[in-house]
């Protein structure tokens, strides 16, 4: 009886201990900064992508950019190894000095350089640099359980079905939703921006990093990721594209993505659609395969 009446007992300091450990795991960047372990339980995608980056051999072939190129998710490529870093509400910097800062480079990077106003997000640089963070013994199997749970939940789509997806996306006529409202509120809030400034000085960042990421042996292309031709024309848009085309005037550097323009759709006025984004994805893989001889499977 005195130990079947420990039972109960044991079982509350047992839950207490898993609390503890699932808290340690689930723990706030401040925290986190003192452990050095990226925060891989959060549902945001940013940590999600980023933390699959650092732990897993570097790609062959990484996108980084902001919700332009977020739009172009990884499951559309045809092409294995492929990782998009580019952040939602981001700047391509953020993902460009996570790269440049790991011990092992993919083979290629894309970087966006449609509107270059946003800074690097210093906090995510730092938590995701200098490879894989050490573990730390007592949370290794919740991190493990938990990091199981995320590829499980957030794991990439069934090949077949992505395909038969993306195939049944593609048979569909270009969606016809009259999205002038959100153009012109679009336009009415980027007339508003200078980029000039935070423009040249991205683009400077943009230039050291590259040149790093080329002396280490990647190939660095830069990418526009198609706009509709009311924002392509808008002045903050052609005032940064100017710049960086005036700082990296070789065309090697530049990877032209030449999608047919009449089928691409941006519902907000000015991200892809979804059916869209597949469009410029192919389109991405056809420019690869022309510059750097990357088949398709």
């Amino acid at each position: 009886m005195p130990q079947a009446s420990k039972l109960p007992w044991l079982i509350k300091c047992a839950g207490v201990a898993a609390a503890l450990l699932l808290a340690c795991g689930l723990a706030t960047p401040r925290f986190g900064a003192t452990l050095q372990q990226p925060a891989v339980t959060t549902r945001d995608g940013r940590f999600i992508a980023l933390n699959r980056y650092v732990h897993e051999p570097a790609p062959d072939i990484v996108l980084v950019g902001s919700s332009l190129t977020w739009r172009l998710r990884e499951e559309y490529f045809s092409l294995p190894r492929i990782r998009n870093l580019a952040l939602a509400g981001g700047s391509p910097l953020t993902g460009l000095e996570i790269v440049a800062r790991q011990p092992n480079l993919p083979k290629i990077v894309l970087i966006e350089t449609n509107f270059l106003t946003r800074e690097a997000d210093g906090a995510l640089v730092e938590s995701f640099s200098g490879g894989a963070p050490a573990d730390v013994p007592l949370l290794r199997p919740v991190r493990t359980a938990i990091a199981a749970y995320e590829k499980w939940k957030h794991g990439p789509p069934n090949p077949a079905q992505a395909r038969a997806e993306q195939e049944r996306l593609l048979s569909q006529p270009p969606d016809n939703f009259d999205n002038k409202a959100y153009l012109d509120r679009a336009l009415e809030q980027m007339n508003g921006i200078d980029p000039t400034l935070s423009a040249r000085a991205n683009v400077a960042i943009i230039r050291r990093l590259t040149d790093e990421l080329q002396r280490r042996g990647a190939r660095v292309f830069l990418i526009e990721v198609p706009f509709a031709a009311e924002i392509e024309n808008a002045r903050p848009v052609t005032i940064s594209k100017a710049i960086v085309h005036d700082a990296f005037p070789d065309p090697e550097l530049w990877l032209p993505i030449n999608p047919p323009r009449s089928e691409l759709r941006w519902a907000d006025g000015v991200h892809l659609d979804q059916r869209s984004g597949l469009i410029v994805v192919r389109a991405i893989e056809v420019a690869l395969a022309e510059r750097d001889g990357m088949r398709q499977p």
